[in-house]
């Protein structure tokens, strides 16, 4: 039922009413009076009634001469003769019970029924988890539907997506000129399926599409197409593809895809879901009925690509697949410029620098960080945002808040500042590695009692087995310095022990950099991309002879870090414990200070 029909019931509801209440009210001024049943017998008495019509319950007749200005008719209720006789001896004014007019009846009818309606009406859409309460609409899309100026979004507004806006691009030009793109018999993708990461631009780009293109853009979530009742996500999608059709050239977005079409029969043990799979087939079924050259397309966005179903991705439906990662440095810098024109930088920074300290952020992360630090510099009452400020929030993002109030004793400050300073001249000691920013043995987070920070001098997408080793002995230099100088080993280096053993785990059962066990890929990543996962419980594909060899190889890979994290450790002993005075003073030490106390040799020979 629809709101223009409760309008038209509520309307027609207050007409009767109305009426009711003006018949009544004319009623009760006509020449009638109603009079008690002691008076009209006074008035028998006298001679004066003309005429009576007598009722089961009342009697009703006329005056033969009524006074000027009085009514001419009259109305009593019957009383039973034996009481009237007895009331009327006893000189007692008394009068029938009238029966209930017309508008008493109906509105003590009607008002009961109307309280239940309404009660009905507020009760139901919380019983309903928030829906209508209008069974009758329950089908019905839930999409939202966008104009060019309501998304106010365009490609100068996404940064650090070069090639996914390039893909775009072109459906872009084929929603506005048709005809000049299918002159050669081509055809306008269907579906684009964009991929990556949480928080790098899938939405935004989007919505920079129907932005670009001028066209009404139809905005849904996956998970809203999943309802308690069955065959209600079904009649959404149809609906929602009727509405596109009726507004082409249009473009439909569904957002979190991995909520609506995650594969069928992927886990079997677990059992099925008859009203998913409902949904994803009536999906599939529209992809294939809707003709493109309607100028009707379908943008979807996911994370989770691993687990769609198959059917989804073939050639037809989601024609692309349009990959969205995290940005490298020149698309950092980019998303950086396209945020900081936001807040008020100092003339001095270089948004460079920021770009170089943020590895591995998202767009989302960056926008997150651009806002930290204009935080930072207003709390301290700052006419600018400083290189500082991007720093501190770097800091608070990746370590997590100062914990000012969790006091170390003095033996555990000792050991964190060696453990950190370990990490820092490991770092400084081997080629490859990345530069040290900073370090504090501050307490931050939840765990972390100081922490070292690393910048990256450059994006790196491959790294052979001396970096690999080199960044394993980094990462065991904490533990290195706690046991060559301290002589004990504290539970801080679990976190680093865990990363070390990654490393090398990955070094021999994915890379195959170990020359006793082959050029053989041993296991795979647990997660593989836009393809089936690794079926649930599947077993290993060596024998046990090779899992021992395997756990050998890894243990001597991380030894063999350890010693290396070791010596360098006993031959910067002297400058160690200088820095650490240091360190244990000032609790946070910077790049070029560190760099002072560490020395200025070169890494050592074969590191």
């Amino acid at each position: 039922m629809r709101r223009e029909t409760h309008f038209t019931i509520w309307y027609a509801v207050a007409a009767i009413l109305v009426l009711l209440f003006i018949q009544d009210f004319l009623a009760s001024q006509s020449h009638v009076k109603t009079i008690s049943y002691s008076e009209f017998q006074q008035a028998l008495a006298k001679g004066e009634i003309k005429d009576v019509e007598v009722a089961p319950t009342s009697m009703a007749g006329s005056y033969k001469s009524p006074a000027a200005g009085t009514p001419s008719h009259f109305l009593t209720q019957r009383v039973d003769p034996q009481v009237a006789e007895q009331l009327s001896k006893a000189g007692v004014d008394f009068s029938g019970a009238p029966d209930p007019s017309l508008f008493e009846a109906i509105l003590r009818w009607l008002l009961p029924t109307v309280g239940f309606f309404l009660l009905w009406m507020f009760l139901m859409p919380r019983m309903m988890g928030g829906q209508t309460g209008q069974l009758m609409a329950i089908g019905k899309s839930k999409a939202k539907v966008y104009v060019e100026t309501d998304t106010k979004v365009s490609f100068a507004d996404v940064a650090g997506v070069d090639e996914a806006k390039a893909e775009l691009q072109e459906v872009v030009n084929f929603l506005k000129e048709p005809q000049r793109y299918g002159r050669l018999g081509a055809r306008l993708p269907k579906g684009v399926l964009l991929v990556g990461p949480p928080g790098t631009g899938k939405t935004l780009l989007a919505r920079a599409v129907a932005g670009e293109a001028g066209v009404p853009f139809l905005s849904i979530n996956g998970s809203e197409f999943v309802e308690m009742f069955v065959g209600v996500g079904a009649a959404r999608v149809r609906d929602l593809f009727e509405e596109a059709r009726q507004k082409a050239p249009a473009i439909i977005f569904i957002d979190e895809l991995d909520a609506l079409g995650r594969a069928r029969g992927l886990n079997p043990i677990a059992g099925g879901n008859d009203e998913k799979e409902q949904t994803l087939n009536q999906l599939l079924s529209e992809m294939d009925g809707f003709d493109p050259r309607q100028g009707l397309i379908l943008l979807a966005a996911t994370n989770r690509p691993e687990i769609l179903d198959p059917a989804l991705l073939r050639a037809g439906r989601f024609d692309r697949q349009v990959l969205v990662d995290r940005p490298d440095r020149v698309g950092r810098l980019q998303i950086l410029q396209v945020h900081a024109h936001k807040i008020q930088l100092a003339p001095d920074l270089q948004l460079e620098q920021v770009a170089a300290l943020t590895p591995g952020f998202s767009g989302a992360d960056l926008a997150n960080l651009v806002n930290e630090a204009a935080l930072l510099a207003t709390r301290r009452g700052a006419e600018s945002v400083t290189l500082n400020d991007f720093t501190q929030a770097v800091e608070r993002i990746v370590a997590g808040l100062e914990k000012k109030n969790r006091l170390l004793n003095p033996d555990e400050r000792r050991v964190v500042a060696y453990h950190e300073l370990g990490h820092a001249f490991v770092a400084l000691s081997l080629k490859g590695t990345d530069a040290v920013h900073k370090v504090s043995i501050i307490p931050r987070g939840i765990g972390a009692l100081g922490y070292t920070i690393q910048r990256p001098t450059e994006d790196r997408f491959l790294m052979n087995t001396e970096e690999l080793e080199n960044r394993m002995a980094v990462l065991l230099g904490g533990r290195a310095a706690e046991h060559g100088i301290i002589g004990q080993i504290s539970t801080g280096a679990a976190d680093d022990l865990a990363k070390a053993t990654d490393i090398a785990r990955s070094m021999v059962t994915r890379f195959g950099m170990v020359a006793e066990l082959g050029q053989v890929a041993y296991e795979h990543e647990s997660k593989s991309f836009l393809n089936a996962p690794v079926p649930f419980g599947a077993e290993r594909s060596y024998s046990e002879g090779t899992a021992q060899k395997i756990d050998n190889a890894i243990r001597g890979l991380v030894d063999r870090a350890f010693e290396k994290s070791l010596a360098i450790i006993h031959a910067k002993h002297a400058a160690l414990d200088k820095a650490a005075m240091r360190l244990l003073e000032k609790e946070t030490l910077l790049e070029a200070e560190i760099k002072e106390l560490a020395g200025t040799e070169p890494p050592l020979a074969g590191s």
